[in-house]
């Protein structure tokens, strides 16, 4: 059997779209591309068990005919990681949808100010030199519970929730 090239072009897709996919914000890419790396796996696994041969079993064929069962259960074993993982994301994307309509990752304000002083070394930072709204949760000067508590309800009041324990997390001017 002459090996072909058309086999690892269509590892390399499946990777490289996978890969694409899973850095969009959107949790449904997020999902496929898990999904397209998993496939991907799969023939990579399945291309290393090499040609097809008799069944491994004692005294049916001879060694040398036999094909190697390893690939098959290392395929089946990420079959099973690739359907966990997709059922948790699945959960996740459902759990965004109901609390705040969408499925797509937002901005978070603290990474944008992490990015913005990037520059300065993390042994350099004293959390009292900082401006407040740049100092780190749990600093001596944050809000506590109880001012946190009444800011929610003064900013979603008029805005029901699906989850009795959380507070809803969209404003109604938006």
């Amino acid at each position: 059997m002459t090996p072909t090239v058309v086999l690892p072009v269509i590892i390399g897709g499946l990777y490289a779209a996978g890969v694409y996919l899973l850095l969009d914000r959107s949790l449904t890419r997020v999902l496929l591309g898990f999904l397209l790396l998993g496939n991907a796996t799969n023939l990579l696994l399945l291309s290393s068990g090499g040609p097809a041969g008799l069944a491994p079993i004692l005294g049916y064929a001879e060694p040398e005919e036999m094909s190697d069962p390893l690939p098959q259960a290392l395929i089946l074993t990420a079959i099973v990681i690739t359907f966990g993982i997709a059922a948790f994301l699945l959960a996740l994307i459902y759990r965004s949808w109901r609390l705040v309509r969408q499925e797509v990752v937002g901005v978070d304000e603290e990474d944008r100010r992490i990015a913005r002083r990037s520059a300065t070394d993390a042994d350099e930072i004293d959390p009292d030199d900082l401006a407040p709204e740049d100092r780190p949760a749990m600093h001596a000067d944050t809000l506590s519970d109880e001012e946190v508590e009444r800011a929610l309800a003064r900013d979603y009041a008029d805005i029901p929730s699906d989850d009795v324990d959380l507070p809803p997390t969209r404003r109604s001017d938006r």
